[in-house]
């Protein structure tokens, strides 16, 4: 589980900012209390692009209508 969390940890430095402090925040204070599927969902939401993740953080866009775009561009 160690090794799981320090990976999240890494994939948690952005290149925003904004997302660098919220995210470092969050790993520091709630990675160990999350579940191991916690710890794969939150893997797979590291996976989006910086500004898809601004969006849906900060703007509260959702990822689902992103991932609709991408079906529709490809």
């Amino acid at each position: 589980m160690s090794e799981q969390i320090n990976r999240l940890r890494w994939k948690c430095r952005r290149g925003m900012r904004e997302l660098d402090l919220l995210l470092k925040e969050f790993s520091e204070k709630e990675m160990l209390n999350l579940s191991s599927d916690d710890h794969a969902t939150f893997d797979e939401v590291l996976n989006y692009d910086d500004q898809t993740l601004y969006d849906f953080i900060f703007k509260k866009l959702s990822l689902s209508s992103y991932m609709k775009g991408l079906l529709i561009i490809n």
